[in-house]
């Protein structure tokens, strides 16, 4: 038997999320659409009910009566789903694993790594995201995210730190001739900049004021938006970029990139082991999680100067230009 009669789930999610905040526009945020669609979902809601949910006032959203009565059983409804959902994919998943990480995270760290992982773990299914904005990312999307935050995650997000932040220009070592600049100097080399959303990352313009360098209004760059793409045009002596510690480490210790100058700067920002909070941990999140820090621990130390029984990042290098 057909169960009829149901609005759309997108604008019963609409509306769950302005009763909580008390905002279209929080909503908005929340659910990553415009304040616009927001509205638009709500009164094609009300539309269907045949009567208003909201009245709105200037600055001030409240509940009607028929509002008040409805948002109990649509949250109810809906939280109750997410319940049943989680349970199904806890019982049925529990060594299925979805990753997320930025394209720079997957090619500079995690991939040339990713096979140690799965031959002391065969049974666990991987599936990765790559995705360069924490921001741009459900909580029902992934497992274990690994991402550089500048302050704080969304409170959605369970975040531990794996790495402090240092960023410090790196070339091909014919690039300069051996030679080691001073921050002033690197203005006038060809800079391979990111062109790219995500403003929590350092930028160039950042680097030098960090290093009390004026930087010149038209340098010499070369824009791209996708990081690792930058990275191999240092690698082929097309200019200078800018490496994050620890994720630019194996380049250096392959001798495809060596540092440019000995200053650096950071934001105090770092690299986090990132995880939902509404979702239960599985088995393979676990294990996951674990050998992450491990491997971060074994890095830090000194115990490795490169990938732990994975691959060199010469033996994927075309991933770079994939």
């Amino acid at each position: 038997m057909r169960i009829a009669p149901l609005p759309p789930l997108q604008c019963l999610i609409a509306f769950e999320s302005a009763v909580r905040h008390a905002s279209f526009t929080k909503a908005a945020v929340e659910l990553h659409l415009t304040q616009s669609a927001v509205s638009r979902q709500i009164a094609q809601l009300e539309d269907f009910l045949g009567r208003s949910l909201f009245v709105r006032e200037h600055r001030a959203l409240r509940l009607t009566i028929a509002g008040e009565r409805y948002a109990k059983h649509v949250q109810w409804l809906l939280a109750n789903c997410s319940e049943a959902t989680l349970e199904v994919m806890k019982r049925y998943g529990d060594l299925e694993l979805t990753i997320a990480c930025s394209s720079g995270v997957a090619v500079l760290w995690l991939t040339p790594r990713l096979g140690a992982f799965r031959a002391a773990h065969p049974n666990v299914k991987i599936r990765m995201i790559v995705r360069d904005g924490l921001a741009s990312l459900s909580p029902a999307e992934f497992d274990v995210g690994l991402y550089y935050i500048r302050q704080r995650a969304e409170p959605h997000f369970t975040a531990r730190r794996i790495f402090d932040e240092d960023v410090y220009p790196v070339c091909s070592p014919g690039y300069l001739a051996g030679r080691v600049l001073e921050p002033a100097d690197l203005a006038h080399e060809t800079l391979l900049m990111q062109e790219d959303g995500q403003r929590q990352w350092m930028s160039w313009p950042e680097w030098f004021r960090l290093n009390n360098v004026q930087m010149p209004g038209s340098p010499q760059s070369v824009v791209v938006n996708h990081y690792p793409q930058l990275v191999q045009m240092a690698i082929l002596g097309q200019g200078v970029v800018l490496g994050w510690r620890h994720m630019i480490d194996a380049c250096l210790n392959e001798g495809l990139l060596v540092r440019a100058t000995r200053a650096s700067a950071s934001h105090g920002g770092g690299y986090y082991v990132v995880s939902p909070n509404d979702r239960a941990e599985n088995q393979a999140a676990r294990l996951f999680t674990r050998w992450l820090f491990e491997q971060a621990e074994a890095q830090t130390s000194g115990q490795t100067s490169g990938p732990t029984g994975g691959q060199t990042l010469a033996e994927t290098s075309n991933a770079f230009v994939a």
